[in-house]
């Protein structure tokens, strides 16, 4: 198993580490192109959700990355330093009253392209799993 790290402060402009990070990953694993652009949108809207709602983008709080690649699955998990949520009691935001409203969609869209999404210590740890070919 390999696995890889990344640490940064919870301002909305280091997203683009994500993509950075996740690059260099794809290059020396040789992620398959098919698989990319999900695992890119998912982990852009988990670390989106911790800088946002977990560390309310206190810059004094910290973003934690990891990546475990084994043979045919790659495991992330986003860590942020807030208070956690209630998974559970997310709105569908596909509902009548919800579907205009400009957010509230990333959980949906992480479980959509994942093929497996746990939240873990009250929802600050996200587990975003994948099926790869090398």
């Amino acid at each position: 198993m390999k696995t890889h790290c990344i640490v940064f402060k919870s301002n909305p402009d280091n997203i683009r580490l994500v993509k950075l990070w996740l690059d260099d990953i794809a290059i020396k694993h040789s992620i398959h192109e098919s698989v990319y652009p999900n695992i890119l949108i998912t982990l852009t809207e988990a670390v989106n959700n911790a800088i946002i709602h977990g560390n309310k983008c206190d810059i004094s709080k910290d973003i934690k990355l990891w990546c475990d690649i084994k043979t045919k699955k790659i495991k992330f998990i986003v860590r942020d330093e807030g208070d956690g949520f209630d998974w559970n009691t997310i709105p569908d935001p596909r509902t009548c009253e919800r579907v205009q409203m400009e957010n509230g969609r990333g959980v949906l869209i992480m479980q959509s392209l994942a093929h497996k999404v746990k939240f873990r210590k009250q929802g600050a740890n996200v587990e975003i799993t994948f099926k790869i070919q090398n």
